[in-house]
């Protein structure tokens, strides 16, 4: 059978994306090509396919402009004119419409009286139509005038693609240079002669392409006359899934949108639909953390939320130690891993790992001994990938991101029987962003809005409510998914708090029993610093230490929390009042961009001012859902 490639469904994909079809051979349903209808307006390789016709004895039948250029390559054509005794008129939009062509199209070669109506009519069978389309889209796209874009709707061709199509038990339809290759090599195998199993994977894939052509026809229309637009896409199906989001929700499956292929390609493992969805939200983030601070950049995802991102800045002795990087020789891809995984250990337990670069050794060593489900990265170094592949059995997910990957504008999501559509949110976050400093202080040094950048890219891939608290180059702190955008600021800073306790000399300084695992430190740690342990949690935690610790006690936690500052915060949204303003100050917070143009913003900038916070005015909200 025919298969079709990811990006070769459509005849309107462009020459760049189309992908050689493969082909199973079949013995069953065997028909010779004799006679050949070659008439394209996509004329790529068509010399090649022309000079194989000719080498396999076929008549060639053609028009116009492609009939020139197959005559240019040393190839005999028969003109269609010829054959129908009449000359092509208004301009060339009637060339093949004749019930010579027809005739010789549609007739079933199974059904003897069609067979007799040809031999008394004087018709000729034809065994093969190639023929690609004009290219109306391209015509609308380029805003040509209305007259234009009506010249660049195809009649002739369509309906012969489709009458060729219908008559797939006795023609073959080829409507793709990308099916070029695998025509020849059926023919050549089979003494000239092509499957029935491949004409009518053939026929499918001629159908999908009439199909989408109506159906940007008719939106092009309904567009002209204010009419209300009939939304028509095709999904083509990659695979399937082995679930949903639960596993009760089958069947499931992932598909790309007809002539854009898919911004990943799957090198190891089967993905889940949250793994998919952990995806390519944490791709597009890292992507453009990469792109707005020159940086490699990395994020931690778990249910489509960050736990954590970073980009790649050196990092402190004490956080080295803190993060347990142990004697790794890291490079800045590691780094910005290493500083995305641990802002919050606990959370990004289990998570899904995207990486804007080339995934080194140093990173999958660093990736190796953490519990995680996949990873999507713009490529990997040979070694790091076998290092990967080996994890979770053979079975860790790996995903290589397509950087020039470019989706559709507009995007479509189904809740519950109807389909709610808008312009994708392309806002692209830059420096530029921070600039409108509307509070007294206008203090903004490079590292604070380096750490703005990054807590705004990331509330723009987080579930809203969202804020992000940054420090350092990464991620310290996420309040994701809450009703309420001071509970957000609540939520997140508590997380910035962890963060900063984790670095305290008492829990650096914890002395574990050996053997204790990586995931039970890091575990203990954070318990040391809630200390709400029930009396059952305690002892198993006692349990884990060669002498168990003295907590801390309030003096040292507000001694050390005193000391933290220079923390950035970035909410998707307004902050309608001023208690957002007053409980970030219990984090550290010294920088924040929001979008402003809330009732509420001057006392929140009086908030700012009263304790001396810079504040930047984005005008950019950043809702995610």
């Amino acid at each position: 059978a025919w298969a079709r490639s990811p990006s070769e469904d459509l005849l309107l994909v462009s020459t760049n994306q189309r992908k050689q079809s493969t082909i199973i051979m079949s013995d069953q349903g065997l028909i010779p090509i004799k006679r050949a209808l070659v008439s394209v307006f996509d004329k790529t390789d068509i010399e090649k396919l022309g000079t194989a016709l000719k080498e396999l004895g076929v008549t060639v039948i053609s028009t116009g402009g492609t009939a020139k250029k197959l005559r240019d390559t040393g190839v005999e054509v028969q003109d269609v004119a010829d054959i129908t005794k009449w000359p092509e008129m208004l301009g060339g939009r009637v060339k093949t419409l004749h019930p010579c062509i027809h005739g010789g199209l549609l007739a079933n070669r199974a059904d003897p009286s069609h067979m007799k109506t040809l031999e008394e009519l004087g018709v000729a069978p034809i065994d093969l139509v190639v023929c690609n389309l004009y290219q109306f889209e391209k015509a609308v796209a380029e805003e040509k005038p209305f007259e234009g874009c009506i010249e660049m709707i195809d009649i002739g061709g369509p309906t012969m693609v489709r009458a060729a199509a219908k008559n797939c038990d006795s023609v073959s339809i080829v409507t793709n240079p990308g099916q070029y290759d695998a025509l020849i090599t059926e023919m050549r195998a089979n003494n000239g002669a092509v499957s029935k199993k491949s004409r009518r994977a053939l026929a499918r894939d001629a159908f999908t392409l009439t199909a989408r052509y109506d159906a940007a026809v008719s939106a092009y229309f309904a567009d002209e006359t204010d009419a209300p637009a009939l939304h028509t896409r095709h999904y083509v199906e990659e695979f399937p899934l082995k679930y949903g989001v639960n596993p009760h929700q089958k069947p499931a499956a992932l598909s790309h949108i007809a002539g854009y292929g898919t911004p990943f390609n799957v090198i190891n493992g089967a993905p889940g639909y949250t793994n998919l969805m952990d995806a390519l939200n944490s791709w597009q983030l890292v992507s453009e953390l990469e792109a707005a601070l020159g940086l490699p950049a990395a994020a931690s995802f778990k249910h489509v939320s960050p736990a954590g991102a970073a980009v790649g800045s050196p990092l402190s002795d004490k956080l080295l130690e803190m993060y347990d990087a142990g004697k790794t020789t890291l490079t800045p891809t590691a780094i910005a891993y290493l500083r995305a995984r641990n802002a919050d250990p606990m959370s990004s337990f289990g998570d899904f790992i995207a990486i804007s670069g080339i995934v080194d050794v140093a990173t999958a060593t660093i990736i190796k001994r953490e519990v995680s489900d996949g990873i999507i990265a713009a490529g990997f170094e040979p070694e790091a990938l076998e290092i990967l592949k080996a994890k979770k059995g053979g079975k860790y997910l790996v995903l290589e991101g397509n950087k020039d990957f470019t989706p559709p504008v507009d995007e479509f999501k189904e809740v519950y029987g109807v389909a709610v559509s808008q312009k994708r949110n392309d806002a692209v976050i830059t420096k530029e962003l921070m600039s409108d400093v509307v509070t007294k202080s206008k203090d903004m040094p490079e590292d604070a809005i380096r750490d703005l950048v990054v807590a705004t890219i990331a509330v723009k891939y987080t579930q809203s409510n969202s804020v992000c608290f940054a420090a350092d180059g990464q991620v310290v702190g996420v309040g994701a998914g809450q009703q309420s955008r001071v509970d957000c600021v609540k939520l997140a800073g508590r997380k910035v708090l962890m963060w900063h306790m984790r670095q305290h000399p008492k829990v650096m300084g914890l002395k574990f029993k050996d053997g204790v695992k990586r995931v039970d430190r890091t575990n203990a740690r954070v318990a040391y610093v809630s200390d709400d342990m029930t009396e059952p949690e305690r002892k198993l935690w006692e349990a884990l230490f060669e002498e168990v610790p003295e907590m801390l006690t309030p003096e040292e936690r507000k001694e050390w929390c005193d000391g933290l500052t220079n923390v950035a915060l970035s909410s998707d949204a307004f902050f309608p009042f001023r208690d957002n303003i007053d409980q970030a100050t219990k984090f550290g917070v010294k920088y924040i961009v929001q979008p402003g143009g809330s009732a509420g913003d001057e006392p929140v900038i009086s908030a700012c001012n009263d304790y001396g916070i810079s504040m930047a005015f984005s005008k950019l909200r950043l809702f995610h859902h």
